[in-house]
């Protein structure tokens, strides 16, 4: 894994540490991260202090002028007793979000790393319930992402039925969907061809449409068979990502709730592929995958 830098060059060195001297400027480490191609900047708040204004946070994923990911993700002693550490996370907009797998598949490889723990499964408090991530041995990671909340008020959808498949009014159109909560909201339309589906046109639209009140992630999902399909999410807060655990978890429950999937299930995003095992009703949802750290590195915020 390489470690970088961000601030200035050597020549300048003792210069710039001269004039910080006066100014507090505050030097974030930082690791970079992806879990199947969906990327994140993760923060160890358990020995730094980190308090980060939105403004902050949307300059740490900005692609251009800071590090660049989808979602920062930061790690914190716990509240609940129960739990190991706690686990937030925040959207490329710099609003927090409840629930995100591919973070938390990150989450669990991250305190291995960095020595924050030696257990191989861990309990993680977030604002979407306790899950419970384990590092497999062949270096993948599973999390227990609990069960699939249908309830409409739970996440939350106006007016929702709570059943296989509901009419939803975009654009004029009548689009059937499935709204599943998995930790976080999210909407589940089939299509003929995920690659010609209007991901960038239909996507804000439902996750903006006035049914969800606190807006929703939307999932695009092709049935290749009944134990693969191919997926495209776009994010609430973050536009379409190269892969969306949660919503890898949603699509496949929604898939077999209508009868067209059979647990479990692979997958493929255009950032690589998924294996999600649900057993219906109230049994938890177990989604496997990689977790990789790309580099790390300190920023001057």
């Amino acid at each position: 894994m390489k470690k970088l830098n961000f601030y200035v060059p050597l020549f300048q060195r003792i210069d710039w540490i001269n004039i910080n001297r006066n100014h507090q400027v505050m030097l974030l480490k930082f690791t970079k991260m992806h879990g199947a191609g969906n990327d994140f900047v993760v923060l160890d708040g358990v020995r730094q202090h980190v308090s980060l204004s939105t403004e902050q946070l949307r300059m740490l994923a900005d692609r251009h002028f800071g590090v660049g990911c989808d979602q920062i993700l930061l790690v914190e002693k716990a509240h609940d007793s129960s739990a190991d550490f706690r686990y937030r996370i925040f959207n490329a907009d710099g609003g927090e979000v409840e629930q995100c797998g591919n973070g938390a598949r990150c989450f669990v490889r991250f305190v291995h790393e960095q020595k924050l723990t030696a257990k191989s499964e861990i309990v993680v408090e977030t604002h979407g319930g306790l899950i419970r991530p384990r590092l497999e041995e062949d270096g993948r990671v599973t999390v227990n992402m609990g069960a699939p909340v249908f309830a409409p008020d739970r996440l939350p959808f106006t007016d929702g039925t709570g059943g296989v498949s509901e009419p939803l009014i975009v654009a004029g159109e009548t689009l059937m969907i499935s709204a599943v909560s998995m930790g976080n909201p999210h909407v589940v339309q089939v299509v003929d061809d995920v690659e010609s589906a209007a991901v960038e046109k239909i996507g804000p639209m439902i996750e903006r449409h006035p049914r969800f009140p606190k807006r929703v992630n939307v999932g695009f999902m092709q049935v290749k068979d009944r134990q693969h399909v191919r997926l495209r999410v776009y994010e609430r807060g973050s536009g379409e990502t190269l892969s969306c655990g949660t919503g890898a978890c949603a699509a496949v429950v929604a898939g077999i709730r209508r009868g067209l999937l059979d647990s479990p299930v692979t997958v493929a995003t255009h950032g690589g592929t998924l294996s999600i095992a649900w057993g219906g009703e109230d049994a938890p949802v177990l989604m496997t995958g990689p977790a990789i750290s790309v580099f790390s590195g300190e920023i001057n915020l």
